[in-house]
């Protein structure tokens, strides 16, 4: 996922340069290519629940390892984690949908090498109308097997959605869970580990995420939508990313742009909730389609608006 641009060594095969490539494929599911920001990340993941860490570390390594077997890095893109943080999110989707199991485990190593070649092309694709690829070939690898493989279990019945607004205590949740549920993630305290993580990468991350966080909450509040599934964090987690992209990563910062990234993450929500309704009757998830399609779509207007940090240039 493209980043804003930090200064990155070309890729060795030293030990410490391996582990900081794995770190930095963990913080690229946040646009982040700050190792010290993955290995929060990845604490939060092991806080959250070990299996969910363990199967986002055995997504990263395999593909990140398949970039390299494959020679597909591009202007150091396997340096900077860009080949590792889909197979992250692939990984840990597959441990959610299946449980803990040998097969699950061959299962994540596979889908993560399918999806590493998905990136080589959409990056190839996309660069030719300067989008980023964002997390596409998770959602495209995620969304087939979600729908192809049975779950690991029956799946309850659906309980009756809380019609009551949102306590405080549900408001608390779901500002904090919204970042959580970018990996998945259903304790709050595991959402303030990856906050604090984007705090390391630079505190405009980490204020355009909670923002997003907020205003999210406020848009899914102000559409009566269920105040159980508001505190998982199940319609905020979207917005955080786009807040992220378009207040702190691809435009550049201004009064102008943050209005529009304000905008972007309130419609965010409802692509939420409708490919959510969607997905759910053939067992599929929005995952992070909801960002992907709205960031792609806001980058792709703003070179049309005349307005201070709509800028082409930095959105590519």
């Amino acid at each position: 996922m493209p980043t804003a641009s930090q200064a990155v060594r070309p890729t060795s095969w030293s030990p410490v340069a391996v582990g900081r490539t794995q770190a930095r494929g963990i913080a690229q599911v946040a646009l982040s290519a700050s190792p010290w920001t993955g290995l929060l990340f990845l604490v939060a993941l092991f806080a959250d629940d070990w299996r969910i860490g363990v199967f986002g570390l055995l997504g990263t390594v395999a593909s990140t390892g398949t970039a390299a077997v494959l020679r597909s890095d591009r202007d150091g893109r396997l340096g900077q984690g860009l080949e590792g943080y889909c197979g992250c999110l692939v990984g840990i989707a597959l441990f959610v949908q299946l449980g803990t199991s040998w097969r699950t485990a061959l299962l994540a190593v596979l889908a993560a090498t399918v999806c590493s070649v998905l990136n080589a092309a959409a990056v190839r694709f996309l660069d030719r109308v300067a989008l980023p690829v964002l997390t596409a070939p998770y959602c495209l690898v995620a969304g087939v097997m979600a729908i192809a493989l049975p779950a690991a279990s029956a799946a309850p019945a659906t309980p009756a959605a809380r019609t009551t607004g949102p306590s405080l205590a549900d408001l608390g949740h779901a500002f904090c869970d919204n970042i959580g549920q970018v990996f998945f993630l259903d304790k709050w305290y595991a959402g303030l580990i990856v906050l604090a993580g984007l705090l390391v990468t630079s505190w405009r991350v980490a204020v355009a995420a909670a923002c997003g966080s907020a205003v999210a909450i406020v848009t899914a509040w102000a559409m009566g939508l269920p105040a159980d599934r508001l505190a998982e964090g199940l319609y905020g987690y979207n917005g955080v990313l786009v807040a992220i992209a378009l207040a702190a990563t691809f435009l550049t910062p201004t009064p102008w742009t943050a209005g529009y990234a304000v905008l972007a993450v309130v419609a965010s929500v409802p692509f939420t909730t409708a490919w959510t309704a969607f997905a759910q009757p053939s067992g599929g998830s929005p995952f992070t389609w909801p960002f992907v399609v709205t960031t792609w779509l806001f980058l792709g207007a703003a070179p049309a608006m005349d307005r201070p940090g709509m800028s082409y240039e930095k959105a590519k």
